[in-house]
C-alpha cells in the first residue's frame, strides 16, 4: 500500500496505520514520519505549488497511546538513596536534584558565587539561556555546607566534577539501592513531592521552571483522588 504522493487520501493513510502489525506507538512514530512529509510537500518548500488545505494528514487524528505514569521516588526512597551514598558530595547531589528540582546541566554548573544561603537559593542558567531560582530546602543546606566544609571549589564548580561523571554517580547509586537514580526521575520526584505536599501546578510550574503546567500535569500524574482528599476542605461547612 502506497501513502507517499500527492495523490493519497486521508482515509488510505488511515487504512495503511490500522494495518501496521506494531505497538501503538510504532503507529505513532509512522505518523510523525508521514506527518512531517506531507507538511513539507503542501509548503512553499517543495516547490509543488499544492494547496495545504489539501495535505490528508490534517484530517487525520494521531494515533492514541496509553498515558505512561512516569516513575518517581518516595520521601522514604530518596533517603534510602541519600543513605546509600559514599560522600557529603554525593549526599549532597541528590539531596538538591529532588529539593529543587534541578535539570542535571543546572545542577553541575553550581559555582559557590550562585547560592545565597540567606534566601537558601540558587542562581541558575535553564533551558534558552534564561536566568532563573531554584530554592533548596534545610536538608540541602546541611550536605551541601559539609561538602564545602571538604572541598574549596577555587573558581570550579561546587562539585569538583563534571556532568557525566554525575550520571555515573547517579548509575552507581541505582545499582546500590535497586531505585530509578538518574536526574529526570529527581525532578519527576521533585514535583510528586509537591504536589503530595498540597502545592498547586501552578506554583510547582514556577517553582521547577518548567514552561508549561502541562508537563508538571504529565509528571504528576502519580497523584490522584485518593491523595487530593487529604486536602479537600468542605466549602459550607465550619470544620
Amino acid at each position: 500500500m502506497s501513502v507517499i504522493g500527492p495523490s493519497v487520501t486521508g482515509q488510505e493513510i488511515k487504512r495503511f496505520l490500522d494495518s501496521r502489525q506494531c505497538s501503538m506507538a510504532g503507529k505513532h512514530a509512522y505518523y510523525r514520519v508521514l506527518r512531517a512529509f506531507y507538511n513539507w510537500l503542501y509548503s512553499p518548500r517543495s516547490a509543488m505549488g499544492l494547496n495545504p488545505w489539501d495535505n490528508p494528514m490534517k484530517w487525520i487524528d494521531p494515533p492514541k497511546m496509553a498515558k505512561r505514569m512516569l516513575p518517581s521516588l518516595t520521601k522514604e526512597q530518596v533517603e534510602v538513596v541519600i543513605d546509600k551514598a559514599e560522600s557529603a558530595r554525593d549526599r549532597a547531589i541528590v539531596s538538591l536534584f529532588a529539593e529543587s528540582g534541578l535539570r542535571l546541566t543546572e545542577l553541575a554548573n553550581i559555582r559557590l558565587k550562585d547560592i545565597d544561603w540567606s534566601s537558601r537559593t540558587i542562581r541558575t542558567v535553564g533551558k534558552g539561556n534564561k536566568e532563573a531560582l531554584a530554592l533548596f530546602g534545610k536538608q540541602s543546606e546541611h550536605y551541601l555546607k559539609a561538602w564545602l566544609a571538604e572541598f574549596h571549589p577555587n573558581g570550579s564548580n561546587v562539585w569538583g566534577v563534571n556532568r557525566w561523571q554525575i550520571v555515573v554517580i547517579m548509575r552507581n547509586l541505582k545499582t546500590m539501592t535497586g531505585l530509578p537514580c538518574n536526574p529526570h526521575t529527581f525532578r519527576r520526584t521533585f514535583a510528586c513531592l509537591l504536589r503530595k505536599a498540597g502545592v498547586d501546578t501552578m506554583t510547582i510550574k514556577d517553582l521547577g521552571r518548567w514552561e508549561s503546567v502541562a508537563m508538571v500535569e504529565r509528571y504528576t500524574r502519580s497523584f490522584g483522588f485518593q491523595d487530593a482528599m487529604k486536602f479537600y476542605k468542605a466549602p459550607l461547612s465550619s470544620n
